[in-house]
């Protein structure tokens, strides 16, 4: 995998998936917490719904039970996204497996369940054209990090997988566990030491908000003069989809990805007529 490199001469095409997923004709296309538009979030349901759908990489976030085993859920509690209450961290695994996840969303999902970080490889692994951003919830010790990507690793799907965090401490324990992993750092404003911190960490893609690329559209210049790739959350509207293509973003995450994938099809479709 090439990394990005300053910016592209005007005789080169501008630089999209070949750093992170997908054919590199354009931006990837990131599921959400799979395609979490059409099924519940970050259920094997969202996750196969964003495979057939045809994304380039589904995102999603790991967590851990009080019996320290990997589960995918965002929230620190529970209570958003299942029929139980409390924290995560306060359940057991067999605790949090009994809990539906689906009837929050909609009547036909009703026992859809938390899914094991397992199942969920085991899922990808069927698709090998869908690669895995996977986010490490808070900070996350070296120890409890390898919970998550010893199995990554032994599925063999470290190659098509980037681990990402918003936790320093976490992008940093990633490095350490596993050197060969490619990197994100996730941020939502724009740190005075932003481009130190994501050399200091190694990490080869810094993923801004949305709003952050409309209050400064030149980060993502600067981004990738610092030879750092740009993945945007979470954009679901095509005016936005526009707006940050036009920037030169390498990946969009989104929860509408079947309707992003088409887009970015009529996209490309328009502009080879034109040439």
């Amino acid at each position: 995998m090439s990394t990005p490199s300053a910016q592209p001469s005007s005789s080169e095409p501008a630089l999209f998936g070949p750093a992170l997923f997908g054919p590199g004709d354009r931006p990837a296309v990131i599921g959400h917490r799979g395609s979490s538009w059409v099924a519940p979030q970050n259920t094997l349901a969202a996750f196969e719904a964003a495979c057939r759908a045809g994304v380039d990489a589904i995102e999603l976030d790991l967590q851990l039970t009080s019996d320290q085993v990997v589960v995918v859920i965002h929230d620190d509690e529970v209570d958003a996204t299942t029929d139980g209450t409390g924290p995560v961290a306060g359940f057991t695994a067999a605790e949090l497996g009994a809990l539906d996840a689906g009837s929050w969303f909609a009547p036909a999902f009703a026992g859809a369940r938390v899914p094991l970080w397992p199942q969920v490889l085991d899922l990808v692994a069927a698709h090998p054209q869908v690669g895995l951003l996977i986010e490490l919830k808070g900070d996350w010790t070296p120890a409890q990090t390898r919970l998550a990507l010893d199995p990554l690793l032994a599925a063999g799907l470290g190659p098509r997988s980037i681990g990402q965090s918003f936790s320093r401490t976490s992008v940093a324990a990633i490095r350490e566990v596993a050197p060969g992993l490619r990197r994100g750092l996730l941020v939502e404003d724009a740190a005075d030491d932003l481009l130190e911190a994501c050399a200091a960490l190694g990490v080869l893609t810094c993923n801004p908000s949305g709003l952050m690329l409309q209050a400064d559209p030149r980060l993502v210049a600067r981004l990738h003069a610092a030879g750092l790739a740009v993945m945007v959350w979470t954009l679901d509207e095509d005016w936005m989809w526009r707006q940050t293509v036009d920037l030169g973003v390498d990946a969009i995450i989104s929860n509408r990805p079947d309707r992003l994938a088409g887009w970015l099809a009529g996209r490309l479709t328009a502009t080879a007529g034109i040439a």
